[in-house]
């Protein structure tokens, strides 16, 4: 490990970063974050302040970038192609609703 971490997401909340957290350790990415003491603040600090960082290890980035660009589509609304069965799936599966392919967890694969 080169112990030169990276910024790789600003999480909205310590919910929302826990469970990135867990996504990205889930595909062997070693994972810190910072600026959770500052949630206890919200109302009182703008927005932005008080977002959760998420760093990972320098080395990880580029891994880490496409688990999380994956993530940030799913949250966005958009209908998204399963990449093993090829089906359309609207936004609200999580999981192809033919063949029950997690694109979340494609990358332990790849």
């Amino acid at each position: 490990m080169s112990e030169h971490w990276v910024i790789a997401y600003r999480a909205a909340n310590s919910l929302e970063a826990h469970c990135l957290k867990g996504l990205l350790e889930s595909d062997n990415i070693a994972v810190k974050l910072t600026g959770e003491n500052l949630s206890s603040a919200a109302g009182e600090l703008p927005a932005n302040v008080v977002e959760v960082s998420l760093w990972v290890d320098e080395p990880d980035r580029v891994k880490a970038a496409s688990i999380l660009q994956r993530y940030e589509q799913s949250q966005n609304g958009q209908a998204w192609r399963c990449v093993q069965c090829h089906e359309v799936n609207d936004a609200q599966f999580e999981v192809c609703w033919q063949c029950g392919c997690d694109p979340l967890l494609l990358t332990k694969t790849e």
